[in-house]
């Protein structure tokens, strides 16, 4: 980043204030807070977050999840909340932490519709998701011991990721204004991946806005971190200037184009820094989902791998000291992911690391026809990860095949769940053998990872089947 420097004196106080190291206080008076780089409780105790991150306000009738992430051993739950402005509003805060209570979780509650501000024109800005703070404060005064605020989710993309500072900076200040005492949490730009490193770089001007130095930053893996350079030289800056972070959202490794999550597993576990995957379920898609349809004894590839490995939460969650003395969970579940090619046809929400948008569908003519929709499920410089829905009519189909063609230079690299062929800006995918046949209304999906410069305007798909 380029600074104007306007004499000598200021140029020096810039190099130090890009260099302090932040230092919380080493007690709180109420609940969480942060005490030098680590969280921890009103007594005193480290807390470790081993968590997962449930889409609650897409899905509020799974309310029984709590108790299942919880039965998995987990310590803490990312609870996916709307303010109004694109989703909800939540207005069942109170029965939210009542069920992370009942079932001794530490609560994190986002407010999703920040997501992509700047690159995604219905997204919220921070401020009014503080609005939305304010008007729920009744629920959440007096659970200090039991939340954190998570201000806004993924609150800046990738269209002036620089405004985040003073973005951030004002909504920590609004908050504590308004009278919030509660360990607050804040997510990085760039869609949370902070590849342009603005909150790496401005990281102490922020936790110096927080007039009670109770305020922890958040950063969300994904395939921007696909290698364990990556992953290590963005935490060895954190841990060297004793900055508090929790990695507040990551998924799993499908390809080296993903994410290593058994590297941010392993240096998490080691350095003593929280995680929070992505998601229990709800996205229809198992790079994303832990179980199928929210059914803890299905238990995905990703779902066996942050709950089963030596890194992962069932072996390193304790529970959080305001609850007691932890007892073991219930024997994790261990069961194979669903062999089945057609998962549910439930309304899928866009991941929260993802810049999405959906192509109108197209449907074929006559009796045998398929719809197909194009979703845009992660992005970053260069690259990105899409998914087409296919879905059967009113009859069943034995095969399909989906078509469109980019108008702006995109080229597919890898694929799965479909046989994929490009010819110039033409793109094919047919079925493979074990989802191409559907019931009547049945779905199912495949990826891909494609590359982009510039622009990446979703393109019109069509379907037919036979």
């Amino acid at each position: 980043m380029k600074r104007l420097i306007l004499a000598l004196g200021s140029a020096v106080l810039a190099v130090v204030a890009s260099t302090l190291v932040f230092v919380g206080p080493a007690e709180a008076s109420v609940g969480l807070h942060i005490s030098g780089r680590n969280i921890v409780e009103a007594n005193g105790q480290n807390f470790i977050m081993r968590g997962v991150n449930h889409e609650h306000v897409w899905f509020t009738g799974q309310t029984s999840s709590f108790a299942n992430i919880k039965a998995l051993g987990a310590n803490t739950v990312r609870v996916v909340l709307g303010s109004g402005k694109r989703w909800g509003p939540s207005t069942d805060v109170a029965n939210v932490v009542s069920l992370c209570k009942q079932n001794k979780l530490i609560c994190v509650l986002e407010v999703h519709d920040t997501t992509g501000y700047g690159e995604d024109s219905a997204a919220a800005t921070l401020d009014e998701a503080v609005n939305y703070w304010i008007t729920q404060k009744a629920n959440l005064v007096g659970q200090e011991s039991y939340i954190v605020i998570n201000i806004g989710n993924e609150p800046i993309g990738n269209t002036n990721p620089g405004q985040w500072t003073a973005a951030t900076t004002a909504a920590i200040q609004k908050m504590r204004t308004n009278g919030f005492e509660h360990l607050l949490m804040v997510d990085a730009p760039n869609w949370g991946q902070d590849w342009q490193y603005v909150m790496r770089d401005n990281a102490a001007t922020v936790l110096a806005a927080d007039t009670q130095h109770n305020t922890v930053l958040s950063i969300h893996m994904y395939d921007v971190f696909n290698t364990a350079t990556a992953i290590t030289d963005y935490l060895n800056r954190f841990r060297d200037n004793g900055w508090p972070l929790v990695i507040g959202e990551f998924g799993w490794q499908r390809s080296t184009s993903n994410v290593d999550d058994q590297t941010v597993m392993a240096e998490a576990n080691a350095r003593g820094l929280g995680y929070i995957g992505w998601s229990w379920a709800g996205n229809n898609d198992p790079y994303l989902d832990m179980t199928n349809n929210f059914d803890p004894t299905q238990l995905s590839t990703w779902g066996l791998r942050i709950f089963n490995g030596a890194n992962g939460i069932t072996a390193t969650a304790k529970q959080a000291s305001v609850y007691g003395t932890s007892t073991s969970p219930s024997a994790s579940a261990s069961a194979s992911p669903s062999a089945s090619a057609s998962r549910s046809a439930s309304p899928s929400a866009s991941p929260s690391a993802s810049r999405s948008a959906s192509a109108s569908p197209s449907a074929s003519s006559g009796a045998k026809a398929c719809t197909a929709a194009y979703t845009i499920t992660n992005s970053w410089p260069g690259g990105f990860q899409g998914e087409v829905k296919v879905t059967a009519g009113s009859a069943a189909i034995s095969s399909w095949t989906t078509t469109w063609t980019y108008a702006n230079g995109q080229t597919v690299t890898q694929f799965w769940s479909a046989t994929v062929t490009s010819s110039g800006a033409n793109v094919t995918a047919k079925n493979v053998t074990y989802n191409g046949s559907l019931g009547a209304g049945a779905s199912t999906s495949f990826g891909f990872l494609a590359s982009w410069n510039g622009t990446n305007a979703v393109p019109a798909v069509t379907c037919t089947a036979s």
